[in-house]
C-alpha cells in the first residue's frame, strides 16, 4: 500500500480530537477544534496552568548526511513515539508543518511513511490550519509596505508625505534585503524585475521570490516564546537600509502590528496523532539548509509539560539541524536533551562510501539492494562524523538504523559495531514496517539514555565575533580546515562585528544539506576543504546572522519529474490520492 492508502485506511479508526487531547491531559477550553480530527491548542492557557510543574524527558531525532531521496527522519521520530506508547509511556512529539515546496516536487509531504506517520494526511500536507499561509501573507505585506512607501517617496514631496504623516526614509534600492515569499519551489522567480510601467506602478527595481518556510517571519514564529515576544521581533525585522546605511525596520514602516494580527491564529500549534494514537504537535515549518530547520519552541514548551517523553525532530543532517537546535533553539527556548537519535540507513551508507549516484526518480543502482559491506564500512566515516557532532554538544548520542527491506543482517551488524567503537548506542528499527512494535528497541535504548547524565553545552559564547564563531562551526562541526569570505561577506561580517551584533545574535548557517561540506558532490567524510562564505543575511527579528556558503539559493527548483504529476482528486469522494 502506498502511504495515502494507509494514511485513509488509519483515519477510519482516528481518536476524535476532544478524546485526544483529553488523554493528553488538556482541557476542554484549551482546546481550539478544526473539525474533528485536528485543532489548536491555546499555549498561553496551557502553559499558565503548568507553571512550575516538572518537564518531562526532551529527546531530539536528527541524522546523517542523507541522500537526496531522505533517510525517513521524520517516519523515524513519529515510530520512536509510537515505540515508547508501546511501552506504556506518556508521549507526544513535536515535527514541523509540511512545505508545499517538497509536498509537490521530489521528497514529499514530511508526515512520515509506511506505519510511521502522522494523520489526516491530507489536511496535514495542504492546507492545514493555515499557518504557513499567514507566514506567507504577513511576509509578504512587509514587502508591499515597503514597495509601497518608495513609490510615495519618489513621487511626493515632503508636504505631501507630511499630509499622510509620513516621514521621509529615504530607502536605498540597492539595500532591500527582502524579496517576495511564495510555498512553491519556482526557480524562475527567484530573479525578476517589479514596479514596470508607469509612475503609479510600483517603484521599479530589482526583486525576487524565496520559499515562505526560509522568510524570516517563519523564523520568528519558530523561535518566538509567546505573542508578545512574536510582536517585538516581528517590530525588529530590518527590510532595507537608507541612503545613510540605517536600518528600515517594519516598524519604522508602521507594518509591524499588521504584519502580527496574520500570525495571532498562527502561534497556537496544531494538534494531530499517530497511526496509533500518539499526540502530535505540528508546528512552524523553517528548512534546515536555508533556516533554523525546527518546529516551534511553543511546541517544545508544551510538550516537555504535558508528557513524560517529548520528541521533537531537526531538519536534515546533524551538521544542520542539530547544530541549530543545539546552538540556537536550546539557547533561546531554555531546554536542553536528554538523548539524541541519528537516523542512519545503509542506503545512505552505502552512497558515502563510493556507491552510485542517487537520483530522485531514478531506480537505485544494484549496490544499494545487495549486500556490500566494503561500501557500508566506507560509508561509516560519515555516521562517525555526525556522533562527534552530537558528542561535542555533550549530548548522548543513539543510532537508529531506518530499516530498509534489502538491508541484510551483517550490514546493520557492522553498523551496530562501528557507532558501538565510537561510543554511540546503536539499534536498528522496522517502525516503517511494522509500526510502534518495529520501533521498541529504539524506544528502550532511549529510556535507557534519557536516564543517564549528560554535559550539554554550547558550542560558542553569543559574545565571540561573528567570523571565530563560523570558523569555530566550519572547522568542528563541519570538518572544514578554514573559511573564506567575498568581499561582500567579508564587509558585512567586518561591520556586524564592530556594532556588537555578536553580542546579542545567534548563527544560523545556511548550506546544502546533501555534504558535511558546501559541496553537494563531496560526499562520506571530506578532508582538507576551506568553507566558502558567499553572503551574509541578517534577521535581527528572529535573533540570527546568516552566512549562507557555496550556492545555497533560498528558493529551490522543481525537478523534471515532481510529485505533483502522480497527486489527484476522486472526483465522486472528494478524497486526494497520491500523497506520499
Amino acid at each position: 500500500m502506498q502511504d495515502w492508502e494507509i494514511a485513509e485506511a488509519a483515519e477510519a479508526r482516528m481518536k476524535p480530537i476532544g478524546r485526544l487531547a483529553a488523554e493528553l491531559g488538556l482541557q476542554d477550553e484549551e482546546l481550539v477544534p478544526y473539525g474533528a480530527k485536528l485543532a489548536k491548542v491555546d499555549y498561553q492557557k496551557v502553559l499558565g496552568r503548568l507553571d512550575g510543574q516538572a518537564r518531562g524527558k526532551y529527546i531530539d531525532v536528527t541524522a546523517i548526511t542523507p541522500t537526496p531521496l531522505g533517510e525517513g527522519k521524520t517516519t523515524t521520530t513519529l515510530g520512536l513515539i509510537q515505540g515508547l506508547g508501546k511501552l506504556g509511556q506518556r508521549v507526544c512529539g513535536a515535527i514541523r508543518q509540511p512545505s508545499g515546496g517538497p509536498t509537490f516536487n521530489i521528497k514529499g509531504s514530511a508526515a512520515g511513511g509506511g506505519l510511521a506517520q502522522c494523520i489526516p494526511l491530507t489536511p496535514i500536507s495542504i492546507r492545514f490550519t493555515g499557518d504557513i499561509d499567514c507566514v506567507t501573507n504577513a511576509h509578504n505585506l512587509a514587502m508591499v509596505a515597503l514597495t509601497a512607501r518608495m513609490q510615495h517617496e519618489r513621487n511626493y514631496d515632503d508636504a505631501r508625505l507630511a499630509q499622510s504623516n509620513l516621514r521621509r526614509l529615504d530607502i536605498d534600492p540597492n539595500r532591500v534585503q527582502i524579496g517576495w515569499a511564495m510555498d512553491f519551489c519556482a526557480q524562475g522567480l527567484r530573479d525578476i524585475r517589479i514596479g514596470r510601467g508607469g509612475k503609479m506602478d510600483g517603484f521599479e527595481m530589482d526583486s525576487g521570490f524565496q520559499m515562505a518556510v526560509a522568510s524570516e517571519v517563519m523564523a520568528i514564529l519558530s523561535v518566538a516564546r509567546d505573542l508578545k515576544d512574536l510582536r517585538e521581533r516581528i517590530s525588529r525585522m530590518v527590510l532595507a537600509y537608507d541612503k545613510q546605511g540605517n536600518e528600515v525596520t517594519t516598524g519604522d514602516l508602521e507594518v509591524d502590528g499588521a504584519m502580527t494580527a496574520w500570525l495571532t491564529d498562527a502561534i497556537n500549534p496544531n494538534l494531530v496523532q499517530t497511526l496509533e494514537g500518539q499526540p502530535v504537535f505540528v508546528h512552524a515549518g523553517p528548512f534546515a539548509n536555508i533556516a533554523i530547520g525546527q518546529s516551534s519552541i511553543i511546541a517544545d514548551r508544551l510538550g516537555t509539560k504535558l508528557a513524560d517523553f517529548h520528541i521533537t525532530e531537526s531538519g536534515f543532517g546533524s551538521d544542520i539541524g542539530f547544530e541549530k537546535f543545539w546552538n540556537l533553539k536550546c539557547r533561546t527556548s531554555g531546554l536542553a536533551p536528554d538523548a539524541v537519535v541519528i537516523v542512519a540507513t545503509i542506503r545512505a551508507l552505502k552512497m558515502h562510501g563510493g556507491g552510485p549516484r542517487v537520483k530522485a526518480g531514478l531506480p537505485l543502482a544494484p549496490e544499494y539492494v545487495t549486500e556490500n559491506l566494503a561500501l557500508v564500512e566506507k560509508g561509516c566515516e560519515n555516521l562517525l562524523a555526525h556522533i562527534d557532532i552530537v558528542t561535542r554538544s555533550g549530548a548522548r548520542p543513539i543510532v537508529c538504523v531506518n530499516g530498509f527491506h534489502t538491508d541484510t543482517e551483517a550490514e546493520i551488524e557492522l553498523v551496530r559495531k562501528i557507532a558501538e567503537a565510537r561510543g554511540a548506542r546503536a539499534v536498528s528499527s522496522q517502525h516503517w514496517l511494522k509500526g510502534g512494535t518495529g520501533a521498541i528497541e529504539l524506544a528502550e535504548a532511549v529510556v535507557e539514555t534519557c536516564s543517564e547524565k549528560n554535559d550539554f553545552h554550547f558550542l560558542y559564547d553569543l559574545k565571540l565575533p561573528l567570523r571565530q564563531r563560523i570558523e569555530l562551526i566550519a572547522k568542528e562541526v563541519y570538518g572544514a580546515s578554514g573559511v573564506t569570505y567575498t568581499d561582500e561577506a567579508l564587509a558585512k561580517a567586518k561591520r556586524m562585528e564592530e556594532e556588537s551584533f555578536g553580542a546579542r545574535l545567534g548563527t544560523c548557517m545556511a548550506k546544502t544539506q546533501l555534504s558535511l561540506s558546501h559541496d553537494p558532490e563531496l560526499k562520506g567524510r571530506p578532508t582538507d576543504w576551506v568553507l566558502p562564505i558567499n553572503d551574509i543575511l541578517f534577521f535581527k527579528g528572529a535573533g540570527f546572522v546568516v552566512p549562507v556558503a557555496g550556492s545555497i539559493k533560498l528558493m529551490p527548483g522543481t525537478a523534471s519529474n515532481p510529485a505533483f504529476r502522480r497527486i489527484d482528486v476522486d472526483t465522486d469522494s472528494g478524497k486526494v490520492r497520491g500523497l506520499f
